[in-house]
């Protein structure tokens, strides 16, 4: 085989098993840390310090700032993070992001395949989940050095081919190719991780002389801000079709690596002096690749340092930027308000916003209850109206929650607490759809009995509002369960359910009385029967949830949703 084209599918194929046992280790970790990263994300408070250390752990855990990244663009656009807080999560990311390099420095070339022979034994012949788990996460950081060993070997014969020398001496020499280089690599590659990697593989490549890096710390340094340009491009796909101030924080995470690169690009030379003297000292090739993991680390924690006390500037900045659009429209009610997509590899994080949107129908239903509880007998059908429009686009939204949730599930990277959460969620959102359903039937009854001649009479509509009074109560003794806001008491639901079946009994016998005694019109008789039903249907349902929380599915909630009742045109 030529030798340019060997190098050229070395580099390649090394880089998938780079990109490969990355993607694994990822994944692994989040399905072994899944609920300790809902802690982590609980940190999240208006205090940016504290904002940055959530980002730099979580993407520690998640040996990835795209997925820190795209997971804090999710949350502002859900409306769950205000944006300072997302900023400062994105600038803790950009630190902890670091640790890649700094584990790729470690000289493991000898231990490459017994660290894969062991993560391969832990996760083949063993059943315990989450040692499978461990197994897959030190299989995927065994492949991930096995990549770079790959990507290593075949650039040694670089060294001295004089069209590559050229190349490196032009990218030394001028600092501003060098940074369009990393940018690009990155582009491309869609990782700065990776990129970083074949850095530090190049500039742990001898030199003619088999003492110096082909490339040196200095020449390197321009690449590697490059590459934490590159990386950015990750925010801005994420923030596409998204809300305003999720493209802000996209434009933040811009701003920071692009404040970094102008700053030290004018000082190269004595940042290259710094890192030589904080780092391990020996033949240039030996300890290059620790030295630009260090400089990584260190132009990071620097930025942080300086943009961490001027978020308030770094806001006005991206608003300046992007101002909100005059006329922008309201998220319809049947459109999910927190649900993204693009969240369903981190599980943790999609797992949050279906809890949110579940809490959301849950709010919907219990206001439809008080409307039809509370409204003035004058107001019924208009107020019945309303409720109909609302329980169908509940249930819409319903349907949309449950699709996310099997998406979730089919794309196989949850751990099996989390799969079982997801379940659960599964038969919450079910029972909620079919109170939402017997709502809307109990609304349309009473909407077309009350525009016509023959109506419900006025002891008829108040026997519907204490119904409806008991339904509110026990619906949201089950829902203050379901959040975890309180214990459930399934025997007092139980008796409640009792109370109301006792109820409707007692109120279809008292309309046969009326109708004997030509109180009521007689022909309204098996609407008003169909409409007692449904309403002792939703009681049997507020039961289904009760039994939900007993089981222990629930939708509790680490980032809570305050929104405000939505209000919904009349029919």
């Amino acid at each position: 085989m030529n030798e340019t084209v060997r190098i050229v599918f070395g580099l390649l194929g090394g880089l998938a098993i780079f990109l490969y046992g990355m993607n694994l280790m990822s994944d692994s970790l989040q399905k072994v840390a899944g609920e300790k990263m809902r802690t982590i994300l609980g940190l999240l408070t208006k205090n940016p310090f504290l904002g940055v250390l959530s980002g730099a752990l979580v993407t520690a855990v998640l040996q990835s700032s795209s997925a820190t990244t795209v997971m804090a663009i999710g949350f502002v656009s859900a409306g769950l993070m205000k944006l300072p807080q997302a900023i400062s999560i994105i600038f803790g990311a950009n630190i902890g992001t670091t640790i890649t390099a700094q584990l790729i420095a470690f000289k493991l070339s000898d231990y490459i395949y017994i660290i894969i022979f062991v993560g391969f034994a832990l996760y083949f012949f063993t059943k315990r989940e989450k040692i499978k788990f461990v197994g897959a996460t030190i299989f995927g950081f065994g492949l991930l050095f096995d990549g770079i060993e790959i990507m290593g070997s075949v650039m040694k014969p670089l060294a001295s081919s004089p069209v590559f020398s050229n190349l490196i001496e032009q990218v030394t020499n001028v600092p501003v190719l060098g940074i369009l280089v990393g940018a690009g690599m990155t582009l491309v590659v869609q990782s700065s991780s990776a990129t970083i990697a074949v850095l530090q593989n190049v500039a742990s490549t001898a030199g003619p002389d088999g003492v110096h890096s082909v490339i040196g710390l200095a020449g390197a340094l321009p690449v590697l801000i490059g590459d934490n340009i590159g990386t950015t491009i990750t925010a801005v796909l994420a923030s596409i079709g998204q809300s305003i101030n999720a493209k802000r924080t996209a434009a933040a995470h811009c701003i920071f690596n692009i404040s970094g690169a102008f700053i030290f690009i004018w000082i190269l030379h004595p940042y290259a002096k710094l890192i030589q003297w904080i780092s391990p000292h020996g033949p240039e090739v030996e300890v290059i690749s620790r030295q630009i993991a260090n400089a990584h680390t260190l132009f990071n924690i620097t930025m942080t340092l300086i943009w961490t006390p001027l978020i308030f500037l770094m806001v006005k900045i991206v608003m300046k930027l992007m101002p909100a659009k005059d006329g922008e429209t309201a998220i319809p009610m049947s459109m999910p308000r927190y649900l993204d997509k693009k969240m369903l590899r981190q599980p943790v994080a999609a797992i949050e916003l279906a809890s949110n949107e579940t809490a959301r129908v849950t709010g919907l239903i219990r206001d439809m209850l008080k409307k039809l509880a509370e409204c003035k007998p004058k107001e019924m059908r208009e107020v019945c109206g309303e409720i109909s429009y609302t329980s169908a686009q509940v249930i819409t939204l319903n349907n949309q929650i449950q699709d996310y949730l099997s998406a979730l599930l089919s794309a196989g990277n949850v751990a099996e607490k989390q799969a079982d959460r997801v379940t659960g969620m599964v038969f919450i959102i079910d029972a909620l759809t079919r109170v939402s359903d017997h709502l809307g039937m109990v609304s349309k009854n009473i909407y077309e009995v009350q525009g016509d001649k023959d109506k419900y009479s006025k002891i008829a509509i108040g026997n519907i509002h204490d119904f409806a009074e008991k339904l509110v109560t026990i619906y949201t003794a089950c829902i203050e369960a379901l959040t975890g806001d309180q214990a459930v008491d399934l025997m007092a639901i139980e008796r409640q359910r009792a109370d109301i079946f006792d109820f409707k009994d007692d109120m279809f016998k008292a309309h046969i009385k009326r109708v004997h005694k030509g109180k009521c019109e007689a022909q309204l008789t098996a609407s008003f029967g169909e409409l007692l039903q449904n309403l002792d249907y939703i009681g049997s349902c507020c039961i289904d949830l009760a039994d939900l929380v007993e089981e222990q599915h629930t939708i509790k909630m680490d980032l809570k949703n305050d929104a405000k009742p939505e209000p919904a045109p009349a029919v």
